[in-house]
């Protein structure tokens, strides 16, 4: 977690005159680029780092440097502390106790009430979530591979190795961005569908990643994983479907028709969010994608047919 690191490197250059970027890079489990890019963050954030040579060179605060309590503003110790405690609905992590009391320390009793809590876990709890994600989040911190059972959008069970990467939290569900053995390439799974998971004692070096700029967005969107959906709507839905696929793919057909042209991954999550508007919107091209629809709300329907 970057603030994570953020907060420890600063305490630790605190603490030390001097400290090598690849010990502080050892020590955090990343690459040299990515403590030199968190320097620059820290820099911009008010602590003066710099980078001496020789020797006893290293990284260092400057010379006669001295934390300023007051570094944080009182809204800005609040926000640190919801996102802390908001991460941690979702897995055990010591550091993040750590990093709270930290932060109540340099605070001097400010810290301003909690208007706001993010609670990531489902509705009553999930422990089994929980238990998976902790486990993959060490597994990610001791670089070492796990395995899993893993069942795909259609059903299909494979049993897979992975070289875990980076938990990622996104639409309201947790995945797992990892490099698949197998596949040999990096791939998107839904934690929820992990079935006995494994901590595995193999060793493996660590990826360059650029996480800033959400990888899995760009193969999840690859042109060979996606469709092209051409959906009709009313005029009075006009406002609904601008604001939800913006106004520039908004379009009118023939009889004042209007039309959206969207690319979507073609799986599970794409037909749960069709039959969500299923009332607003008709889904005009392509047409497997128009004969899966009608298949499925025939078997809707057969469901919940009045028997008798």
């Amino acid at each position: 977690m970057k603030l994570d690191r953020l907060l420890a490197i600063t305490m630790i250059l605190i603490n030390q005159r001097r400290v090598q970027a690849q010990e502080l890079a050892d020590m955090f489990d990343v690459s040299v680029r990515t403590i030199y890019r968190d320097i620059d963050s820290l820099n911009l954030a008010g602590i003066p780092i710099v980078t001496y040579q020789g020797q006893n060179g290293g990284i260092g605060l400057i010379d006669g440097f001295r934390m300023d309590k007051n570094l944080l503003t009182r809204d800005e110790i609040g926000a640190i502390t919801t996102a802390l405690k908001s991460v941690s609905t979702s897995y055990r992590d010591a550091h993040v106790t750590s990093v709270l009391e930290k932060i109540k320390g340099i605070s001097n009793g400010q810290q301003p009430p909690e208007t706001i809590f993010i609670d990531f876990s489902p509705w009553g709890g999930s422990p089994v979530l929980i238990e998976k994600v902790t486990m993959l989040k060490k597994a990610i911190e001791s670089n070492v591979c796990v395995q899993f059972f893993y069942s795909n959008s259609s059903g299909k069970e494979s049993n897979r190795e992975v070289e875990p990467h980076t938990i990622v939290l996104k639409g309201q569900s947790w995945y797992l961005y990892a490099f698949c053995l197998q596949k040999e390439q990096f791939r998107l799974f839904k934690i929820a569908r992990m079935k006995e998971l494994n901590v595995l004692k193999k060793k493996f070096v660590r990826k360059e990643i650029q996480i800033d700029d959400s990888p899995w967005d760009k193969e999840w969107y690859h042109p060979e994983r996606t469709t092209e959906l051409t959906l009709s709507f009313n005029s009075s839905d006009l406002a609904l479907m601008e604001e939800m696929f913006g106004v520039e793919n908004v379009i009118k057909g023939e009889k004042d028709q209007l039309l959206v042209t969207i690319d979507m991954p073609e799986d599970e999550g794409m037909y749960r969010f069709l039959f969500s508007l299923m009332d607003r919107i008709e889904v005009m091209k392509p047409e497997h994608v128009r004969r899966k629809l009608k298949n499925l709300l025939q078997k809707m329907n057969d469901l919940y047919k009045e028997k008798g």
